[in-house]
């Protein structure tokens, strides 16, 4: 073969290699993929929903980095990116902006893959990364009275914005995501989760914009973030263990929360090692929250919230097993069954309540056990006297302010509360038992 000839074929298979004709990927010189190469168009205008499809299957295959690019905003509707991929390594740079269709007509595939717009299911060892924006177009479902596609169809309700289901060894970091229609981020049957560095908002009156739901879902570790919503900044559901938050703000929103659990009779909520530690209420509905539903079953054991700083939050503490959203019909008298809470530390709370009932323990008939209150000083914001409430809570108070009269006193319990971990994420550590009954290892921070 002449040399000619030899360069007419090499040119000819890399032209058929280029999606720019329309037969395959194209590779940049760091071995990226970029999404503009796949037919996206990035002016905020067309839909860029089929360029994006096109590219995960290459980047499924491949297991390569698929960048979005900075300075350009696509415009996405519901779609489902599906693994198993042939590499455990599936890399997202998001550096440019992903918004959602303008018009509810646009989102109704949100219907029919589990009302989230951004859904990966069964990817193991995807990285999500960047200092892009999600944007959800939120205001668009928020205006609906019923948060539906439209008044008559009420299965289809506001979608989650990012929900990852089935995905284990996630990582989650550096990007922001505004104005989701339901919750920002959903993990759902997950294990080995980091989400590290992101900014989530919402406006304070936006109905039902979760930052972080974790369902199903064990070895959690979120740190390093600020999220400010319209509903609870993270909420732990059923099925959830070892679960690690620390050092992200919250507010507005209404807390860190362990909850709602026991809303499903038939269904039965455990939740158990949740740690919230060094972290913010910056006027938030309420701060450190465990919250169920009467007639529920399961329980929620070994939680800890420690070294929570609080600036004017109107629920501070609350242990609330009366719990009911007013769009439910609410089991008011119902008088059997409901989640156990036991084993709960509440440790270097301080900082200011802007209601007067600051601590509250409203504890079902099974009442909450092991309740322990340790080195927590609540001042008022409005300089009015605090006071707190308590109902069949039994546990041990030290060094508390406002006072709990249904918790015994103690001079101190700081011997038997164990300085905690941000690495605490293994079953096979020994954690901290019950008032220090059973022996125990300290494991330094």
């Amino acid at each position: 073969m002449g040399l000619l000839s030899l360069l007419t074929s090499v040119l000819f298979s890399w032209i058929v290699a280029s999606p720019r004709f329309g037969i395959g990927p194209w590779y940049g010189q760091n071995g990226t993929l970029n999404v503009l190469d796949f037919g996206a168009s990035g002016d905020g205008i067309a839909d860029d929903t089929e360029a994006f499809l096109n590219a995960w299957k290459t980047l499924c295959t491949t297991g390569q980095t698929l960048n979005i690019p900075a300075g350009k905003t696509f415009v996405v509707k519901p779609l489902q990116l599906v693994g198993p991929c042939k590499s455990n390594n599936v890399g997202i740079q998001i550096d440019g902006n992903i918004v959602g269709p303008s018009t509810l007509s646009e989102w109704a595939d949100a219907c029919k893959i589990g009302q989230c717009w951004l859904c990966f299911l069964n990817v193991k060892g995807l990285v999500i990364k960047g200092e892009g924006l999600i944007n959800g177009n939120g205001p668009i479902w928020w205006n609906q009275e019923t948060q539906s596609i439209n008044e008559t169809d009420m299965t289809c309700k506001a979608p989650t914005a990012l929900n990852f289901h089935k995905c284990d060894q996630l990582q989650l970091s550096g990007f922001t995501s505004r104005d989701s229609p339901r919750a920002h981020i959903f993990i759902h049957s997950s294990n080995d989760v980091h989400i590290s560095n992101i900014h989530l908002s919402a406006p304070e009156k936006s109905p039902n914009t979760d930052g972080i739901d974790i369902s199903l879902s064990s070895q959690v570790t979120i740190q390093d973030s600020f999220i400010g919503t319209g509903d609870d900044c993270i909420a732990i559901k059923g099925g959830s263990s070892f679960v690690n938050i620390t050092h992200v703000t919250c507010g507005p929103g209404h807390g860190f929360s362990v909850g709602s659990l026991g809303q499903d009779p038939a269904t039965t909520d455990n939740v158990e090692q949740v740690y919230f530690q060094n972290c913010i209420c910056n006027k938030s509905t309420n701060c450190a929250r465990i919250k169920t539903w009467m007639g529920g079953s399961g329980y929620a054991r070994a939680i800890f919230f420690r070294q929570m700083t609080l600036e004017q939050s109107q629920n501070p503490i609350i242990i609330d097993q009366h719990y009911c959203n007013g769009g439910h019909n609410c089991p008011a008298k119902v008088k059997t069954g409901a989640v156990k809470v036991s084993n709960v530390t509440f440790s270097g709370i301080t900082g200011t309540s802007a209601s007067e009932q600051a601590i509250t323990l409203d504890c079902s008939d099974l009442g909450c056990t092991g309740i322990l209150m340790d080195h927590v000083n609540i001042t008022s914001a409005t300089g009015q006297p605090l006071r707190s409430v308590c109902n069949k809570a039994r546990g041990k108070a030290s060094f508390t302010s406002p006072p709990i009269p249904c918790l015994s006193s103690n001079e101190s319990l700081s011997s038997v509360i164990a300085p905690i971990s941000v690495n605490l994420l293994k079953p096979n550590h020994s954690y901290l038992s019950y008032f220090g009954i059973h022996a125990h290892k300290t494991i330094k921070a």
